[in-house]
């Protein structure tokens, strides 16, 4: 599984190693046994991941999307590097070069290439179907797992050819003319390059904290992110004092819940909570970022976007229920 396009990434790819737990005698029992925290976390993971779609959309509204992007992780992995060092002592931060080489690849794919991509196309498409087009992850990663000799179940097949079937229907609206497809064929690439960066940091010496990790990843796509935005020239004509206060304040929100607050609960939940349960995010995520997209933004619910995402969230749905009973 991976987490939505706006977040760090270090603690997906090792939550897989997790030793399975057995199962309950009943799901009510499962359910009372669960506390009261593992909802509020999940629930922070649901609403706060799901609502990043939206806030990208409005940061772009007047900022740069690279520009902002990078400076988004930046801010956020020096944050998580000072409250490491805090909490743990410095000694938390060291890493050997191959585990930073590694979480700086990582970095890269997943938050400029992944993340990067995703924050440009919602300059010209809407966030819900970002959101959407982003959720089809889970079934490039099982088709990264079969291409590396791990066979998929035949639920995963099922599950894949759901999620591919949902895409298609998502971007007939870009073939019509009714949104602009550049900005369609951005989010696929970019769902296709976090799905390899998440794939690959489970194969890469990677730093034992999954805080000490993402700060790392965040550092480093951050950094990347804003030479791309200087590469492209994002910094000309660009006026801080024309930035509404609305796209400020949708930046702090993704620095300080986005990228700090929900991570934090994620990587809490992998370590407490059955993986299972924390694995809904997946199926959960884009149904609350289309919903919010369309109560606060009034972007519209087609045709393409009901069934197209229905037929996608199923196919998630499926991918995850049959890699937590392997």
């Amino acid at each position: 599984m991976t987490r939505p396009a706006g977040e760090p990434a270090a603690s997906e790819a090792q939550q897989s190693p997790l030793p399975p737990s057995s199962p309950p005698p009943s799901a009510s029992l499962a359910v009372r046994r669960i506390p009261v925290a593992v909802w509020v976390a999940l629930a922070i993971v649901y609403v706060v991941w799901g609502s990043t779609y939206l806030g990208i959309r409005v940061v772009v509204e007047t900022m740069p999307p690279f520009l902002s992007a990078g400076a988004r992780f930046v801010t956020a992995g020096l944050i998580l590097l000072a409250v490491i060092a805090w909490r743990q002592g410095p000694a938390a931060l060291k890493v050997s070069p191959r585990q930073l080489a590694s979480a700086a690849v990582v970095g890269l794919l997943l938050l400029v290439g992944g993340n990067g991509l995703v924050v440009l196309a919602e300059t010209s498409i809407p966030s819900g179907l970002a959101a959407l087009l982003v959720a089809v992850v889970p079934a490039w990663v099982v088709l990264l797992k079969a291409a590396f000799g791990d066979r998929p179940s035949v639920g995963g097949i099922a599950g894949v050819l759901l999620g591919l079937t949902g895409l298609g229907v998502l971007t007939l609206p870009g073939l019509s003319g009714e949104i602009a497809i550049g900005g369609v064929v951005l989010v696929v690439v970019g769902a296709l390059l976090w799905a390899l960066g998440s794939f690959s940091a489970g194969r890469i010496p990677m730093p034992a904290s999954p805080f000490t990790a993402s700060a790392y990843e965040m550092l480093a796509g951050g950094l990347a992110g804003l030479g791309v935005g200087l590469l492209r020239g994002e910094q000309h004509g660009l006026d801080l004092s024309a930035v509404s206060g609305r796209s400020w304040a949708a930046l702090a929100y993704l620095i300080v819940f986005g990228s700090l607050v929900a991570f934090t609960a994620y990587a809490w939940l992998i370590q407490t909570a059955p993986i299972s349960l924390v694995s809904t995010y997946a199926y959960v995520n884009p149904v609350v970022a289309v919903a919010l997209g369309a109560l606060i933004l009034n972007e519209a619910l087609t045709w393409s976007i009901m069934l197209g995402g229905a037929i996608v969230v199923a196919g998630v749905c499926l991918i995850v229920s049959t890699e937590r009973r392997g």
